[in-house]
């Protein structure tokens, strides 16, 4: 049973002793009914937002968002282009743990309703270039999961490895990704800062002054680490009529080597969280799990069945273009004096020259479930080319189990 307004209210005041709360109404997330939520108006005036874990698992995404939010210190936050939510602080609910942060206002769009060209397609684009050019010291120093490119194939197969020995994967899609994971190029990508598999209704978008929406905040932040940026394009397999838009925004924001292979990764991260939903079944002994996972993993081998493989070591006209377009071809003289009334001297400190520069450049360019199922649509997927708080520490590898529970929430409505 979800907790009452009033019974969050009281956990927000067991985690900011002496705040006096003079309103709280109920808040509506769309997690599924992951956490108790409340938003609470406090007697300065302030908005902050109450989450109650309603299991392990919500208890250890709490956990995460609160150790990620704290990485993110003020010269960090200043470089990205999007506010990030302050953790003001923790308490224990019957057991229970508590987060409240900062409201931070805006709606969110999810994935399936993403629409193509200008607009929520680049402004997510731009938002996830933005996090992916942080520097990943961020990261390291904060002791949050880094993994090589290698480590990330390694976990690709040890999931497939898994699915197989249910005996219940089709084979028509063992033998796709076991061609994809030893596919040599796939695999040749620059590892950056990554959310661990964004979202877009993590995402918070509010509208300019034209009318044009634009991401002012990002909500999700426990699965901030180092990996495969394209694992953060995995939604696209759910958003087929805004995958281009958001991958030429994306290529055109990113300033890094250009990644041929970004797409081709982002639709088997996709397509592998089906797997981990039929692992997750099987060693949870849960019957109806495993024959959701069956069902769903049919219906993909189907419509992927007469596709190309994944990874295919091909680079279109467009490929060889960008990587053309980013190659030098000399450099004008430059007054290269420190203007020194623009320039933070305390954040500076943060960062090298180099990584400023890779932020700066990067910033100006800038449900409730329900019963059924439904398979994805992956037909118009072309595969061309393409605190107070403090949380305790992660484990170096992702948690199949959770990874898959997200994905049936983002994609089917089963918790």
């Amino acid at each position: 049973m979800a907790r009452s307004p009033l019974t969050l209210a009281a956990a927000v005041t067991s985690a900011l002793p002496r705040t006096e709360v003079v309103r709280v109404a109920e808040l509506t997330e769309g997690m599924s009914g992951r956490y108790d939520s409340a938003i609470a108006t406090l007697g300065d005036g302030r908005q902050v937002v109450v989450r109650v874990a309603v299991d392990a698992e919500a208890a250890d995404d709490l956990a995460g968002d609160a150790r990620a939010l704290a990485a993110l210190s003020a010269g960090v936050r200043g470089v990205l282009p999007f506010a990030a939510p302050d953790v003001l602080g923790r308490a224990t609910l019957k057991r229970s743990p508590a987060l409240v942060q900062s409201f931070l206002p805006g709606y969110r769009v999810d994935a399936g309703h993403v629409p193509a060209g200008p607009g929520v397609a680049t402004a997510l684009a731009d938002a996830l270039a933005a996090v992916h050019a942080l520097p990943t010291s961020v990261v390291r120093d904060a002791g949050l999961p880094v993994r090589t490119a290698a480590q990330v194939r390694d976990e690709a197969e040890r999931l497939l490895d898994r699915a197989e020995a249910t005996e219940r994967l089709p084979f028509g899609l063992l033998r796709r990704w076991s061609t994809a994971i030893g596919t040599e190029a796939l695999w040749r990508f620059e590892t950056t800062v990554t959310l661990g598999g964004a979202d877009p209704s993590s995402f918070l978008l509010s509208d300019d002054v034209h009318g044009i929406p634009r991401v002012s905040g990002l909500l999700s932040w426990s699965g901030l680490g180092v990996g495969d940026p394209a694992q953060d394009l995995r939604w696209l397999a759910s958003a087929p009529a805004a995958r281009d838009d958001v991958l030429a925004a994306y290529s055109a924001r990113a300033h890094r080597a250009t990644d041929t292979m970004l797409a081709e990764r982002a639709r088997l991260h996709a397509e592998l969280e089906f797997a981990a939903w039929l692992v997750h079944g099987h060693d949870a002994g849960t019957a109806s799990v495993v024959d959701d996972a069956v069902a769903l993993l049919e219906s993909l081998a189907d419509s992927v069945r007469d596709e190309p493989p994944l990874g295919r070591e091909t680079v279109s006209v467009s490929d060889a273009m960008a990587v053309l377009g980013r190659v030098s071809t000399g450099t004008d003289a430059v007054d290269t004096s420190m203007q020194t009334d623009t320039y933070d001297p305390e954040r500076l400190g943060l960062f090298s020259t180099e990584e400023i520069e890779a932020l700066n450049q990067t910033r100006t360019g800038v449900a409730a479930p329900g019963e059924a199922t439904e398979p994805l649509e992956f037909s118009l997927w072309s595969g061309k080319d393409a605190e107070p708080a403090s949380a305790a520490d992660l484990d170096a590898e992702p948690d199949i189990d959770s990874a898959a529970r997200n994905a049936m929430r983002r994609w089917t409505g089963t918790d």
